[in-house]
């Protein structure tokens, strides 16, 4: 029987990367989505204090010993001075959604020179379990920006972030190359080795 984690989070996409991540870590572990995700105002600034304030969100409404994981991650660019960074989920406004957060990076980056294009992807995982156990990890993945988007899978920024030692975005990379390299996947592999180490959840 697999044992549970809840994900602090409504979007789907990140769900089932967390999920195929567990499967490709050989980790027995069901990832389960929030249902519903209350609502959390990420007001911290930064990515461990917004992964933070959703954990906590979400184990409030959870049985007693359950196993909370949020994310918290976001696109910073150098020529931005690191934005949208922690804003990334709302850089296009509060009618925001991924496409529009996207074409707001792109026509803001429109005419900067490849030179000046350099970002990296950062994520932290935030896990709570009981007996106030905490744990946080971070991955980061470097980075240029195209200049137009590129591809049909991931979701977010994915389809303008290009990795280094790529010619490809994240968007035309597959499931297994992006897993391998990403700030998520690099994030879990850390999260996974303790959790085998450990034996915990």
């Amino acid at each position: 029987m697999k044992r549970q984690i809840h994900l602090a989070t409504g979007n789907l996409h990140k769900v089932q990367e967390m999920q195929r991540l567990a499967d490709a870590s050989a980790l027995a572990l069901r990832i389960v989505a929030a249902a519903p995700m209350p609502e959390v105002v990420e007001d911290t600034g930064t990515f461990v204090g917004n992964a933070r304030k959703k954990v906590a969100a979400l184990q409030a409404m959870l049985p007693a010993g359950a196993w909370v994981l949020a994310d918290d991650s976001g696109v910073c660019v150098d020529e931005l001075g690191g934005a949208p960074g922690v804003e990334s989920a709302y850089f296009a406004g509060p009618q925001h959604d991924g496409a529009a957060n996207l074409a707001k990076l792109v026509e803001v980056m429109r005419g900067v020179p490849a030179a000046r294009r350099a970002a990296h992807f950062k994520c932290v995982l935030v896990l709570r379990g009981p007996d106030r156990l905490e744990l946080a990890f971070e991955g980061r993945c470097e980075g240029v920006l195209a200049h137009e988007p590129a591809g049909g899978n991931g979701f977010g920024y994915d389809p303008i972030f290009v990795p280094d030692g790529y010619d490809r975005t994240y968007a035309q990379l597959s499931e297994k190359e992006k897993n391998a390299i990403s700030h998520r996947g690099r994030a879990w592999m850390k999260l996974a080795e303790w959790l085998k180490k450990s034996g915990r959840p």
